[in-house]
């Protein structure tokens, strides 16, 4: 009995350090809009990184009619152990994608489209040559709306990056994802300074192109090493920085070693602004995609 006793106070324990505090409750909205989004990726038989990633903002940007095409598939050749994303051997390539992604962007009247991929290490391109037919054929319907893409590495393969930025993306997003001492904990083949090569490689291709990245906090980084990541990506011209909190999406992913109080996030934006950025979005809920229509405004105007 002192035993069980013991294991329920253990697993007690447990669920208290894993307790979220009440700054990461969300309001959950299911409305109209949600449902016709909701059916309408369905029956695209299209994904998003909002359900894929398990991403907390689902509800209010769905209700919003806002979300985050990802193409090449669902199932990713790497495991990060901080994503939710599926990973294993991806299926054949879907060449009639890029279509559906702007046909449901049209139908959903997109002003800004964000689309992003899982890393398909497998194509000898890393599936760049579709992020670019994307990029197409959302323009060729919708001309007004702008488009953001959110790549993977590619391996460091320049040539895909350059078949990317041919397309002219509004925004080159590449996340860095946490600081460089963790990086090789945190992040599966991803390197850091391959990342920031990356990020520097595009302002040489096409300086005319705003770039972004963005960090999570909550894996055991210190504060300094927080700000010479701001410092890196500053280095490399990098516009824009989003900012958010871990969150654990399952037993199998790494624990989050803390939870940054709405404040700590806040001072972070402040000290991003000083050291240059056109823009920086701080706060616990906040995600690479996150308002990410408020911040080509931002990177417009700078």
């Amino acid at each position: 009995m002192d035993k069980e006793l013991e294991s329920r106070d253990r697993i007690m324990s447990t669920r208290q350090i894993e307790r979220k505090p009440d700054w990461l409750k969300i309001k959950l909205t299911t409305g109209d809009n949600f449902k016709e989004l909701k059916n309408m990726m369905r029956g695209k038989t299209l994904h998003t990184v909002c359900e894929e990633a398990k991403c907390p903002n689902i509800h209010e940007c769905w209700a919003n009619r806002t979300a985050t095409f990802m193409i090449l598939g669902d199932i990713c050749t790497r495991a990060c152990r901080f994503c939710a994303v599926k990973t294993g051997l991806p299926t054949e390539l879907d060449l009639q994608e890029p279509e559906r992604v702007a046909e449901a962007a049209e139908q959903m009247g997109l002003k800004h489209v964000v689309v992003t991929s899982v890393a398909r290490d497998d194509l000898s391109d890393g599936g760049a040559s579709i992020f670019a037919a994307t990029i197409t054929a959302i323009r060729k319907r919708n001309p007004m709306c702008s488009v953001e893409v959110l790549i993977p590495d590619f391996l460091g393969n320049e040539s895909s990056l350059r078949t990317v930025l041919e397309a002219k993306p509004d925004i080159l997003n590449h996340n860095i994802e946490t600081v460089e001492r963790l990086s090789d904990k945190v992040r599966a083949r991803a390197k850091y300074r391959r990342s920031l090569e990356l990020l520097q490689r595009s302002k040489q291709i096409a300086p005319q192109i705003p770039t972004k990245s963005s960090i999570m906090l909550g894996v055991g980084e210190e504060w300094e090493e927080i700000l010479q990541t701001m410092d890196d990506l500053r280095e490399v011209q990098c516009d824009i920085m989003t900012i958010g909190q871990y969150l654990q999406p399952s037993l199998n992913h790494l624990p989050v070693s803390k939870y940054y109080p709405p404040a700590q996030f806040a001072e972070l934006k402040e000290i991003g602004m000083k050291r240059g950025f056109n823009h920086v979005e701080s706060g616990p809920m906040v995600r690479s995609s996150y308002h990410a229509h408020e911040q080509v405004k931002s990177a417009q105007q700078a």
